[in-house]
């Protein structure tokens, strides 16, 4: 079980080379209009925020971030009770659950009830005739004590973080899931989608264990009285 982690694992972390994708934003917030202020600024929302020049987008995908945060996000999937994809997940404030077989790895996670596999049985990513899907499809192998994940086959036009970042159908992704003591979890991830971006770009993602407890049910559309009022303002 896993949480996000608010603050930098310990000193000496070798993925500290990639920008940091979470941190201690909300440290002493004592209002509504203060934490939303803040949380702009977080990589859950803006995955741009940890590089100094934001992210190198293609002119296209440029526009239709600058469109979807004048929407105000109102299409993200999150707020329409459907998956959000890997980075707003790895970021996201609800716990997951990694269970590790031999021959596949299963995260559970509590947002939206989502479910994500990652096969280690040796087999290749499905060729281009495959159905795209929210998670695309991952494969993984160990290089020592760090586990290499890698992904493709997303559908078109997902979102990378609440602004709406895109993930296109072109994408590749590579997450390496390493361990430095037995409390904290680093996931560094390299987003190579050359439709969207004009070069491979990394983010590193800290999460810390949760002990002696477990997920609980969380089904998004139940009493769910949000989607009538979402709007642009």
């Amino acid at each position: 079980m896993w949480e996000l982690g608010r603050t930098p694992p310990p000193a000496g972390t070798p993925s500290a080379k990639a920008p940091a994708a979470n941190g201690d934003f909300f440290t002493g917030l004592k209002t509504n209009d203060d934490f939303l202020a803040v949380a702009k600024r977080s990589a859950f929302w803006n995955l741009g925020s940890s590089f100094p020049d934001g992210l190198p987008f293609q002119p296209w995908a440029a526009e239709l971030h600058r469109q979807r945060v004048a929407d105000n996000s109102k299409e993200n999937p999150d707020a329409h009770c459907l998956p959000m994809g890997i980075m707003q997940f790895h970021n996201h404030g609800q716990p997951r659950k990694m269970i590790q077989t031999p021959q596949v790895i299963v995260i559970l996670y509590e947002a939206n009830a989502g479910v994500r596999q990652i096969f280690t049985d040796g087999r290749p990513l499905p060729g281009k005739d495959a159905d795209p899907w929210w998670y695309g499809y991952s494969t993984g192998h160990w290089e020592g004590d760090t586990l290499v994940v890698q992904s493709a086959g997303f559908r078109d036009l997902g979102w990378l973080d609440v602004e709406g970042s895109p993930l296109t159908d072109t994408a590749h992704t590579t997450e390496r899931f390493h361990r430095p003591d037995f409390g904290h979890l680093d996931i560094e991830v390299t987003i190579d989608d050359p439709k969207a971006y004009t070069k491979p770009w990394t983010v590193t993602v800290h999460q810390r264990i949760m002990v002696d407890t477990e997920l609980i049910e969380f089904v998004c559309q139940e009493n769910e009285r949000d989607a009538p009022h979402l709007s642009a303002k």
